[in-house]
């Protein structure tokens, strides 16, 4: 799998009143990670699947949907359903994820599988497999504008090597206090996909702070 960088500003840090426009002031990003909250699985409560489809039709870059929900093998084929690139669910979540990884990818989507920073990524080493990404949570998730908790690097690094080393196919992903501070550590670590909130959406000019992350992800893996 390529190692280019790629940027997926997070839509948590847009302004909600303009969705349609936000989608486009970040039209050179690589995805736009959509945070779906159910206020059950994470304390708060942000969009679900008629905005997300109403995104899709006017977003200029494939949505990855972050599914913080409870019950994710009733919801979540839902979203590929509408046209979303990639749909990641809650390892925490799922009862079945193995189930739930065939249901999205037969609805059209790749199939993502999300960790807490205290979850062991030992225990779902054995379903990553029937993966195409996996998404590393470097703050707790429910809230954006969180500190980044580096101890979360040790699971990529563990997941970068699987995938060099031919036993896993997947993107790794991070989400989490990902700014200018902290995204060298993270692609030095391994990661593919970094969703960057309000590095990205916070900036007066959205399209070069997602250049500029985008490079310094990418000096960082050229030694």
């Amino acid at each position: 799998m390529s190692r280019e960088p790629m940027i997926a500003p997070s839509l948590l840090s847009a302004d909600f009143a303009r969705l349609a426009e936000e989608t486009q002031r970040v039209a050179d990003a690589d995805w736009l990670h959509v945070d779906v909250m159910d206020a059950h699985f994470v304390p708060n409560l942000t969009l679900g699947l008629p905005v997300v489809e109403a995104i899709q039709a006017v977003s200029p870059v494939p949505l990855d949907c972050h599914l913080m929900i409870e019950d994710p093998e009733r919801w979540a084929p839902g979203y590929a359903q509408v046209g979303a690139h990639n749909v990641t669910v809650h390892a925490e979540a799922c009862t079945d994820p193995r189930a739930v990884a065939r249901d999205i990818r037969a609805a059209g989507a790749l199939a993502g599988l999300a960790i807490k920073p205290g979850t062991p990524l030992d225990q779902y080493l054995d379903v990553l497999p029937d993966y195409d990404t996996l998404l590393v949570m470097s703050v707790e998730p429910g809230f954006g504008g969180q500190s980044f908790i580096p101890d979360v690097l040790a699971k990529v690094r563990t997941a970068r090597e699987l995938v060099d080393t031919g036993h896993l196919k997947l993107l790794v992903e991070i989400d989490g206090g990902i700014n200018a501070d902290t995204i060298e550590q993270a692609a030095e670590a391994g990661v593919d996909v970094f969703v960057a909130g309000s590095a990205v959406y916070g900036a007066d000019d959205p399209a070069k702070a997602i250049a500029a992350l985008r490079a310094q992800a990418a000096a960082a893996t050229s030694g």
